[in-house]
């Protein structure tokens, strides 16, 4: 139908955030715009790895992965996340990031691809670590977590609790930087992985952290006929803070992927009209759609 995008998620270049729509429209975030959309139709499979659906399968509302089963299989056949692509040649990092106080994982990525997929994940800051063969770098990850006891993962909703009220740029560096120490000096680091002298680096300004309020909600699911509008104050990762009428509201842009969406006219994108659920007070090419 005319008038009508689908959203493949956010990206990160050049620090700073992007829509990204099918084939290969994009809309450029800016903090303190307006972001309005209506939500259409049904919500179908994005496909894998660049191929469509051949069903197009349904996706539930609440998944924030929108592919059915077998698409999502295809798609984590030749992942290095996965472990099922092992002889990937590219060079790859390692690298500590930092979410929160206490809240420090370690992972892997091509080095290609600089600090993308930190900014991908909502890391505030980071380090890397070390540099070489994809295997090597594995074994790495591998060690810090048995040695340094930090996990390889972090749930969003505990990184968006405690977005808002973050200590200040020194006080976690040092927390990496400490971290860092830690890791080079521990035996076992695999040959040909070249350790990395620290230096952290830091993305509440690319993230527009300063001053950001507490969430008071997360919407949890799009439905057909929703709107969504508000004005984007903040975002990290794939999450996109939004003011509405005093309020902020957490936008989960993975929930967006699989939907036709369409602009909203004046006075229209000033609200919520999907699933939000609440925030407890204790956790705290270039086109335009909008």
């Amino acid at each position: 139908m005319a008038g009508l995008w689908r959203c493949v998620g956010v990206r990160w270049g050049g620090g700073e955030p992007r829509l990204l729509w099918e084939e290969g429209r994009s809309s450029p975030l800016g903090y303190g715009r307006d972001l309005a959309f209506r939500v259409v139709g049904e919500r179908s499979c994005v496909g894998a790895r660049g191929n469509r659906c051949p069903v197009p399968a349904g996706v539930p509302g609440r998944s924030t992965q929108a592919r059915c089963g077998e698409c999502a299989r295809l798609d984590r056949a030749h992942s290095v996340a996965a472990d099922t692509y092992l002889d990937d040649p590219r060079t790859y990092r390692v690298y500590l990031a930092w979410f929160g106080s206490g809240m420090v994982k370690v992972g892997i990525t091509a080095e290609e691809r600089g600090s993308a997929r930190l900014l991908e994940q909502g890391a505030v800051a980071f380090g890397w670590l070390g540099r070489g063969p994809l295997m090597a770098a594995r074994r790495c990850e591998e060690l810090l977590r048995a040695a340094l006891g930090v996990p390889d993962r972090i749930p969003y909703a505990e990184k968006r609790a405690v977005r808002a009220r973050l200590p200040g740029v020194g006080e976690r560096a040092a927390e990496v930087a400490q971290l860092h120490a830690r890791a080079l000096a521990l035996a076992g680091w695999p040959e040909s992985l070249e350790r990395i002298e620290c230096q952290v680096i830091d993305h509440a300004r690319e993230f527009g952290l300063a001053g950001l309020a507490p969430a008071s909600g997360v919407i949890t699911e799009l439905v057909d006929g929703g709107v969504v509008g508000g004005r984007l104050v903040a975002a990290a990762g794939p999450d996109l803070h939004l003011e509405v009428e005093g309020a902020v509201l957490v936008l989960d842009t993975r929930l967006m992927s699989g939907w036709d969406l369409a602009a909203v006219g004046a006075g229209e994108g000033g609200g919520v009209s999907v699933s939000v659920r609440e925030v407890p007070k204790e956790e705290g090419v270039q086109d335009q759609l909008f």
